[in-house]
């Protein structure tokens, strides 16, 4: 792809300025509104969180507030991170028409399918984390032995959870960023195909490095999908070099 040209949209820079704080506007509103309505379905939003923790610990998944702030902080951080997903899509499209004006119309094309993609292998990470954290609970519970009582800090736990997830959602990104290499000649399918040895142990290193709750289930969650994706990746390229 080639490189940035906003010279061609005949916007001065001042229009520039302008028109990246109108995008940045929209994207600050959409979070404040969606995450709004985050705050008023809390109680919704906590079950959903909280699912995960129940299920690896059926009997006793209730939590444990010691600070009276507590209660304000977590429905806070649950309506922030409810707004940013959900706003997910206006985020990515607004990102699109800013870059939009100068691009080529073959760029144009790839801009479209990179924001797709982008979105859907984001929320694919955010699936595989979330049905990934509740085995990662009961290995963190079960490792320290049965002689403790689990009952966890909502905050802590929640960090925990929605660090997780944005990890993964960021990850899964990795085919999208490969093929935009391809595509600017950065890298060659050819050149992935042969140094594959090596992205093998990179990612595996990488996931175990990376994977917040350390347990080996969610490390193979991460790992697993990468590789397929390193491959897929190769053969996308592959298409569109044709």
């Amino acid at each position: 792809m080639s490189k940035f040209r906003r010279a061609q949209s005949g916007m001065t820079l001042a229009e520039h300025l302008g028109e990246l704080r109108h995008r940045f506007l929209i994207i600050a509103v959409s979070i404040t509104i969606f995450g709004i309505l985050g705050f008023l379905f809390y109680p919704n939003l906590l079950k959903i969180l909280q699912d995960p923790y129940c299920a690896a610990v059926p009997d006793h998944c209730r939590f444990l507030v010691t600070n009276p702030l507590d209660g304000l902080t977590l429905r806070v951080k649950i309506a922030f991170f409810g707004g940013f997903l959900i706003s997910s899509p206006v985020i990515l499209w607004q990102v699109w028409q800013f870059v939009t004006p100068g691009l080529k119309a073959k760029e144009r094309r790839y801009v479209v399918l990179f924001v797709t993609s982008s979105l859907l292998f984001f929320c694919a990470g955010i699936v595989v984390a979330y049905y990934s954290f509740g085995h990662a609970i009961h290995f963190l519970k079960s490792i320290g032995g049965s002689s403790l009582l689990t009952e966890y800090n909502p905050n802590q736990y929640l960090t925990l959870f929605l660090l997780m997830m944005f990890i993964f959602g960021l990850t899964f990104l990795f085919p999208v960023v490969l093929v935009a290499l391809e595509l600017a000649n950065i890298v060659t399918p050819s050149q992935l195909l042969r140094g594959w040895r090596y992205a093998v142990i990179a990612i595996t290193v990488a996931s175990a490095v990376f994977t917040p709750s350390g347990d080996p289930l969610s490390m193979c969650a991460l790992a697993v999908p990468l590789v397929v994706f390193y491959f897929l990746a190769i053969g996308t390229g592959k298409l569109l070099h044709k």
